[in-house]
């Protein structure tokens, strides 16, 4: 054990978790890779938790950070504040919510949480509906409406949570479905329960499931949603703290692969736009956001070091095309990736879009999930010169590939052999 991790272990909650049996101390980065304490270079595919959008040590972001710092570093919301407002002002433009306002946090979990006050004051009702195999972050709220076990340490909640099918495609009662009778079987599912049920807030879902291992229902299930929910008044917030910025490649936002019936009430966002900042922050429609009937501001939400980050990083997101990057690359990253999986008896499918990937192990044989798999590809990649991550709501099971939205051909090429090898060594 290294004396940095003696020391974490020392200080830091029993339950936060680390990765590596040799856990990494990761000292700088550039571009798609990383360097640990020791020297050792990676090709980095999770991007810290799809946070690292656009690439590492990127000079236009930086460069705006550096500025800012110089000028003031923080006001709070209590004042005018030009980089927010140029920055609200943008995201506005993209969101394709009429009337919108933006709020700005400090994170996803933070985002959602102000997400849920609007939608039970808006609606009077601390009813939430949410998806199975769902993650929405971290905090009390949050975690009550997460329908993924390995993530929600307590059944106690400030709301009432039910959950509604639709966002895993190929497990449950209903993957036997063609994707048509999966969303007619959903829809009924979601009337059946509304038929029991007191008027709920709103129903909130990732268009791509993050945490739960990059699954999501058949294209234009959550418009099938929508039409039920008009009918019922119940809100649509849609969480696009993985989703969101062009990262699926087909779509600037994960919801309008579902936008048949209209944009969502709600958005949530965090993550890449910040490139490593912590920013997050919710777009509403402007009765939404302001039926709050009481003082709120944001002490760190907002503050000009993170918008002018995040205005940098937007900027060269959209300049760069780099959604369509994402599209392009990603495209190439999942056919060689299937590819490998074909001659692999413990991959049950590679599943994504864009640069969003997620190669699901089980036991050879099996529809078991093989979460030791996972884990041991994770040690062989990194052992290769590749970073992954984890999830899945069936024990951790899915390798997740999230690279910075900059990847280059080579280097899709380059981990994919890495994650060839990796495979073959794990099983």
């Amino acid at each position: 054990m290294s004396g940095l991790h003696h020391r974490h272990l020392a200080v830091s909650p029993d339950w936060m978790a680390l990765y590596y049996r040799h856990p990494l101390e990761i000292t700088h980065g550039e571009g798609r890779h990383v360097w640990d304490a020791e020297g050792n270079r990676y090709l980095d595919f999770f991007g810290g938790i799809l946070t690292t959008m656009t690439a590492h040590a990127l000079p236009e972001v930086t460069k705006a950070v550096a500025e800012q710092a110089g000028r003031i570093i923080h006001s709070s919301t209590l004042y005018l504040n030009r980089p927010m407002v140029e920055l609200a002002e943008r995201v506005v433009a993209l969101s394709g919510i009429p009337d919108a306002r933006v709020f700005f946090t400090t994170s996803g979990t933070e985002a959602n949480d102000t997400a849920l006050l609007l939608a039970t004051t808006y609606r009077r009702s601390n009813q939430i509906l949410a998806m199975r195999n769902s993650y929405h972050g971290r905090s009390f709220s949050a975690v009550s409406i997460t329908g993924n076990h390995a993530w929600s340490p307590t059944g106690l909640s400030p709301l009432q949570t039910l959950y509604v099918h639709g966002g895993v495609r190929s497990r449950g009662p209903y993957a036997h479905l063609s994707d048509g009778e999966f969303i007619a079987a959903c829809v009924a599912d979601l009337e059946d329960l509304l038929g029991h049920t007191r008027d709920a807030a709103a129903l909130i879902a990732e268009p791509i499931q993050g945490v739960g291992g990059f699954t999501s229902p058949p294209d234009g299930l959550y418009a099938a949603f929508r039409e039920v929910l008009d009918r019922h008044g119940i809100l649509w917030i849609s969480d696009e703290v993985q989703t969101g910025w062009g990262r699926t490649g087909e779509h600037f936002w994960g919801w309008q692969a579902h936008g048949g019936s209209g944009p969502p009430d709600i958005v949530t966002f965090a993550k890449g736009i910040g490139n490593g900042m912590s920013v997050g922050g919710v777009i509403a429609r402007a009765d939404v956001m302001n039926c709050l009937d009481a003082n709120s501001i944001s002490t760190f939400g907002g503050s000009p070091v993170t918008m002018a980050a995040g205005l940098a990083n937007l900027s060269y997101l959209l300049e760069h095309d780099l959604q369509g990057n994402a599209r392009r690359v990603g495209g190439l990253l999942i056919e060689r990736l299937r590819a490998i999986a074909a001659g692999s008896e413990c991959v049950r499918e590679v599943r994504g879009r864009g640069l969003m990937i997620g190669i699901e192990l089980v036991k050879p044989g099996t529809d078991e999930a093989n979460p030791e798999a996972a884990s041991a590809v994770l040690e062989a990649a990194r052992e290769g010169g590749l970073l992954l991550g984890k999830g899945g709501g069936h024990n951790t099971s899915v390798l997740r590939i999230a690279p910075p939205l900059s990847l280059s051909i080579p280097e899709a090429e380059e981990g994919a052999a890495i994650l060839a090898d990796a495979l073959q060594a794990a099983g």
